[in-house]
Order: C-alpha cells, then sequence, then structure tokens
C-alpha cells in the first residue's frame, strides 16, 4: 500500500492534498482541522494532544486515500 500521509506530515497539507482523510480525523475528534494552529501541527502532535497513536492514524488515512483514488 503506498504511503500518502505520515506521521511528519502536516495537518494542514493533509487535508489540502487528500480532502478524503477529513472524514477519519474528525471521526477521531479532531474537529479543529481549519484552525490555523492545526495546520502546521504534524500529524503525531495532533495525535499526541488528542491521545491517539499516530501510526494508527495513518494507516487509516492512507487506507482511506488509497481506497478513494485507487
Amino acid at each position: 500500500m503506498a504511503e500518502y500521509v505520515s506521521n511528519d506530515t502536516l495537518i494542514g497539507e493533509i487535508v489540502t492534498k487528500y480532502p478524503e482523510s477529513a472524514e477519519i480525523l474528525f471521526s477521531i475528534g479532531m474537529h479543529c482541522l481549519g484552525c490555523p494552529a492545526s495546520q502546521a501541527e504534524s500529524l503525531a502532535d495532533a495525535c499526541a494532544v488528542h491521545g491517539f497513536e499516530p501510526d494508527e492514524v495513518a494507516k487509516a488515512i492512507n487506507e482511506k486515500i488509497a481506497q478513494t483514488r485507487g
């Protein structure tokens, strides 16, 4: 499976390049995707704030992107 995002990818980049990822992020309680502070935050940092394992979240996002983009 392709890796579109990693733990180091910025939230702003994830949401801009892969809008389908917002569904995953919203489902785990990351509702501040448009917040200026979150735009410059890495996925790992955002997961730490919200109490999630970044590897699992990155995997779920990558799976969603692969499903959407084939």
